[in-house]
């Protein structure tokens, strides 16, 4: 059912622009799958920061890391889609003390939401900026 949803996301995002997805900001990412190198499209909030896009995989509280995070861990370079503008991003993902302040401070700050998907999840949710190339 997820990956049903998502690719009627994707669809409406390209046919759009993003512009019918939903409260927040959405952005559209294509990365290489991680054993197949055939580009992955998936849509999901991020939150706008000095550093670049700031993404988490909470996979709705799923108990594991969504495959798009685990997909973007591998990859060297990636595609994101804002609105109509689209950019070469350079993912990385955050670690330790800076994974622990960029959730504290600016996730969960700006997007208490999530809270209850990591919860739900009971593992640490993955946190990545998208640097522009």
């Amino acid at each position: 059912m997820a990956r049903t949803g998502n690719r009627i996301a994707v669809w409406l995002y390209r046919r759009t622009d993003g512009r019918l997805l939903g409260v927040g900001k959405v952005l559209m990412l294509t990365v290489p799958g991680r054993r197949s190198g055939l580009p992955r499209s998936t849509c999901m909030r991020y939150l706008e920061t000095p550093e670049g896009l700031v993404v988490w995989g909470t996979a709705s509280g799923s108990p594991r890391d969504p495959d798009w995070f685990r997909n973007l861990r591998a990859a060297e370079v990636a595609e994101v889609q804002v609105g109509r503008e689209t950019r070469r991003v350079r993912p990385r993902e955050l670690l330790g003390e800076e994974r622990e302040a960029v959730w504290n401070d600016t996730v969960l700050a700006r997007a208490p939401e999530v809270t209850t998907y990591a919860r739900k999840a009971g593992r640490t949710i993955p946190v990545a900026v998208l640097e522009s190339v």
